[in-house]
């Protein structure tokens, strides 16, 4: 397996990051477009990152904003998100470069995105989530989306992969499972976030289990709900899910948020036996 880090904020630059994960022998970064470092205007930039990259011997993978709503009511919106898309795809084609000399070339290379739950509508004795409402028209953006999404990669090795948080709402369910009819789409199993909303959307993830592609690897545990946690300091069956992973051929990503935990975590690996 192939096991990589995030853009960690105590670190403020790439360079920074990149020593980090060559001194703690990973493979790769997840670099967060929620930090302005890394929105799409400045990973245009990819002589640079690939400089940095070939210094370190390691490879990006990205996480597209979390606010990414392609299905805004707002059209203005909506396409701005789109041209996110587009643009961090092909970024991504320019850093394919990096997967092939340091990477694993069986495995895509991965965007990684959210599901936007959208507004809800309080009423005395029910929220209306207006997704569901309108869900016509919230299903035609997905349309129009996996079609863009699949022109975008064209014949490259790319893979958008979308990624459990508080536990996917029956609509968003709905139109995951039409994404994932294109090999273009996967999902990503964050097994921190699965704990701590109390494993809501274990029954979906075991059902589409052949198209989990990417793990989010944190400890966490479900009461209280914490995650981001380092491995070992949590309640999750790290062992199951790291075989799992292995299974699917999946990247792991070391998903917490400080130097601290993300070295006490590589340490854990190695302690167990996991090669990084």
């Amino acid at each position: 397996m192939q096991f990589g880090m995030p853009t960690l904020i105590e670190n403020r630059t790439l360079e920074d990051n990149a020593s980090l994960c060559r001194s703690l022998g990973l493979q790769f970064i997840e670099l967060n477009m929620n930090f302005p470092e890394y929105q799409a205007d400045q990973l245009k930039r990819t002589d640079d990152l690939i400089q940095i990259a070939h210094k370190a011997g390691i490879y990006y993978t990205i996480h597209l904003d979390e606010n990414l709503n392609i299905a805004d009511f707002n059209h203005l919106v909506s396409e701005a998100y789109l041209e996110t898309v587009h643009q961090s795809i092909e970024v991504s084609k320019e850093l394919l470069c990096l997967r092939d000399r340091y990477g694993d070339i069986s495995q895509p290379l991965i965007l990684n995105m959210h599901m936007n739950h959208g507004i809800h509508i309080t009423l005395p004795e029910r929220k209306v989530q207006m997704y569901e409402r309108d869900f016509d028209v919230y299903m035609q953006s997905f349309i129009v989306f996996r079609s863009k999404c699949e022109a975008w990669i064209g014949d490259r090795d790319l893979a958008i992969a979308i990624e459990n948080t508080d536990g996917f709402r029956s609509y968003e369910k709905k139109a995951i499972e039409y994404l994932l009819e294109s090999p273009k789409f996967g999902l990503t199993w964050d097994i921190g976030h699965s704990k701590a909303s109390g494993e809501k959307d274990l029954p979906f993830l075991q059902a589409h289990r052949e198209e989990l592609i990417h793990f989010h690897i944190h400890d966490g545990s479900e009461k209280p709900p914490r995650n981001h946690l380092a491995l070992g300091d949590g309640e999750i069956d790290l062992a199951a899910r790291l075989k799992l992973a292995e299974m699917r051929n999946a990247r792991c990503v070391l998903e917490t948020k400080t130097i601290e935990a993300l070295k006490k975590s590589a340490a854990w690996l190695r302690k167990q036996g996991c090669r990084i």
